[in-house]
């Protein structure tokens, strides 16, 4: 992805200054309550102010104070436009990978004819080759082949795509690096994962969430309720003949609404999909977000999640008789040629343990022997000398062609690695067993202390994985899961997460191949990665661009945020009312009832100054609250009391005390300008 546009860059504000304007039809407006509220009574006041005009009385006051009302609804539409520019700046870039292409399709008769990517159909067969951009999305269905996916995820590492496997789904705008791939186009124009994207990264079909729904309900009931308190003041008012009656009503109601929480409420939401964005994570919808924030149950596959996607050799046991180091480097000799990720760890793990390094291969006259699947062995044939390194039941064989057998404290190892849960490689020199090296899962480093910091968070996590009881047992152990599921088959990762939804809990779960696709569609946050197959993508409601699959964590963590930046929001936005009451009030009743004085505890300077200073304060701390609407609050694991607790003292607090500081502040100036 392209890196985040500031906050204040010309490019995204000054485009939001027109788009706020935009925003001001009453259409787009009615759906913000509150805010539409604020719009229908600048309009009142500015009908108030023209009468003014024509009658030639005097309109300092009431044109201040009808700007300012303005400048409330305004400042409340650019907040949600700059929430939105962000998106559209990063549908931009997504774009720029989007263009018109040539592709080669197999016709009907198995013919490869040029045509344009646009012509390409959902069904159709192309090929492409090395330095060529895939034009459309499709799965792998001949081929492998390494494809640079930067345009999409900003990642310049290439990854590899193949047939027949959970990673063999390309999309269109990538480009090829090597080889060739035969690829089925999976999408119609127009209906791409790049198009998908650009429409959701842009806001384009962003609908409110449950959460969002309910607070607007409750922001439209507080904005009732103050209105018809308001409403009730005004046959008091003319009667105790109070002036300037409809600016002063307009200017309380305006200030006593929870204005601020009415004006950030969808930047907030927008912002939260932004920033998993940041992360090359797509959430198909603002639910989503939300969902994760609120996630009780963690499913994590073992596989490439909590462990490497492949076994590593971690240790050397000698057999009676053998060092070490010589088991090292016979062991390291049999792998040079292996080019499975099993065999580079061997050698690897020879280099750092005993700083066994290159050898002249030519010289020694080596002819390697390849691994295979019925042999279940590799090795090298050296003059007079047959290495082989395999599983024990065929290097057991291979010593039974030279009359010799296992020795018995290399049986004892092999039982106690396969207890543990690890793979024993059995090493042999002609007719003797050296040694036994340890293939084991590695667990990814950190990975338990994230998983800590998600058990703070009151999240329980559950590792997936097709492996037995007993290894499964270990990983989960080392990994530090409060669960685990073994020989788990795609029915039983569904069944579970309907057990765990059962109880009343909210559950994620990330995956990336079609046996997955079921239980990511069951999940209430089903995560899944770019790199699988085009089933997973469907089914989840998120796709991680980078296929990162602990990535997960973050997730909940950014949805967690989401909640607790508009909680935190909504209470310093009703918490600032008191303030405002309290400047509001007196100033209305001030002149004809002396006794209010006493309500005017912040001693502002006139009943003029009171109001304005109050209307000022609420429109700019909308501004002032924009940074922390599209950032966020900061989230720190801890229980829902002390959360309550921190907003309370924070923002509860922090929103009663802020205007009293920010009025009076305005109304000396105001007073020192002389501009009441």
């Amino acid at each position: 992805m392209a890196k985040q546009m500031s906050l204040w860059s010309p490019d995204l504000i000054l485009p939001a200054i027109w788009e706020s304007f935009r925003k001001l039809h009453p259409r787009i407006m009615a759906k913000n309550p509150v805010m539409f509220v604020v719009e229908v009574g600048s309009t009142i006041t500015t009908a108030l102010l023209v009468i003014d005009i024509y009658r030639h009385s005097p309109i300092a006051f009431n044109l201040q104070i009808t700007l300012w009302l303005w400048f409330t609804v305004l400042f409340a539409n650019f907040a949600e436009a700059v929430a939105e520019g962000r998106g559209k700046a990063q549908a931009d870039t997504l774009r720029k990978a989007k263009g018109e292409t040539i592709a080669y399709r197999y016709d009907a008769h198995g013919t490869l004819e040029p045509v344009s990517s646009s012509l390409l159909r959902l069904g159709d067969i192309i090929r492409v080759e090395a330095g060529q951009f895939i034009p459309g999305d499709g799965e792998v269905i001949e081929g492998v082949a390494s494809v640079d996916e930067s345009a999409i995820t900003g990642e310049s590492a290439p990854v590899i795509r193949e047939a027949g496997g959970d990673r063999s789904a390309v999309t269109g705008g990538t480009r090829m690096l090597s080889d060739w791939i035969k690829v089925r186009i999976t999408s119609n124009p127009g209906e791409t994962f790049l198009d998908h994207m650009i429409a959701l990264v842009e806001g384009a079909k962003r609908q409110k969430t449950p959460n969002e729904i309910a607070l607007s309900i409750l922001l439209s009931g507080l904005t009732i309720i103050f209105l018809l308190a308001v409403a009730t003041l005004q046959p008091f008012a003319i009667y105790s003949h109070a002036p300037q009656t409809i600016f002063v009503l307009v200017s309380l109601l305006v200030c006593l609404i929870p204005t601020t929480i009415g004006g950030l409420l969808s930047a907030i939401g927008i912002a939260g999909m932004d920033r998993l964005v940041q992360y090359n994570v797509l959430a198909m919808s603002g639910r989503a977000v939300e969902a994760a924030g609120d996630v009780n149950t963690l499913l994590l596959d073992k596989t490439g999640t909590i462990t490497f996607g492949n076994r590593q050799a971690t240790d050397f046991f000698p057999a009676p008789g053998v060092s070490a180091e010589r088991l090292a480097d016979v062991a390291q000799l049999a792998s040079i040629a292996d080019e499975t990720p099993e065999g580079r760890s061997i050698v690897v793990l020879a280099k750092q343990k005993y700083n066994l390094r290159s050898r002249d291969l030519e010289s020694i006259h080596a002819e390697f022997v390849p691994f295979t699947a019925q042999a279940r062995m590799s090795g090298v044939d050296l003059p007079g000398t047959k290495i082989r390194k395999g599983s024990a039941d065929a290097i057991s064989r291979f010593l039974e062609s030279s009359g010799s057998r296992l020795p018995r404290a290399v049986e004892d190892r092999v039982e106690e690695i396969a207890r543990l849960g690890g793979t024993p490689l059995v090493v042999a020199e002609n007719g003797n067993a050296l040694g036994v090296v340890y293939l084991k899962d590695v667990v990814k480093g950190g990975l338990k202390e994230r998983l800590d910091r998600l058990r703070a968070m009151g999240i329980r996590s559950v590792m997936i994985t097709g492996d037995n009881p007993l290894t499964a047992a270990v990983i989960a152990q080392e990994a530090g899961v409060d669960d685990f599921l073994a020989e788990a088959k795609p029915k039983d990762k569904m069944d579970l997460i309907k057990r765990e939804q059962a109880k009343g809990k909210l559950v994620a779960m990330t995956g990336d191949g079609t046996n997955d696709a079921p239980a990511l569609a069951q999940a209430d946050v089903g995560v899944a990665m770019n790199s699988g197959t085009q089933a997973a993508k469907e089914a989840g409601n998120m796709v991680d661009l980078d296929s990162n699959p602990t990535k997960l964590i973050e997730i909940v963590e950014i949805g967690k945020q989401l909640l607790m930046t508009r909680g935190a929001l909504t209470t310093f936005s009703i918490a600032n009312d008191v303030a405002k009451y309290f400047a509001i009030i007196p100033a209305m009743f001030l002149g004809v009832f002396p006794a209010f004085q006493r309500l005017n505890i912040m001693h502002l300077g006139t009943p003029e100054s009171a109001i304005l200073s109050a209307v000022i304060f609420n429109a700019l701390i909308i501004i002032v609250l924009i940074p922390l609407a599209l950032k966020g609050v900061k989230y720190e694991p801890m229980s829902a009391e002390s959360l309550l607790r921190r907003n309370l003292i924070i923002y509860g607090l922090g929103g009663i005390i802020a205007p009293f500081i920010g009025i009076k502040l305005i109304d000396l100036i105001l007073n020192s300008l002389r501009l009441v």
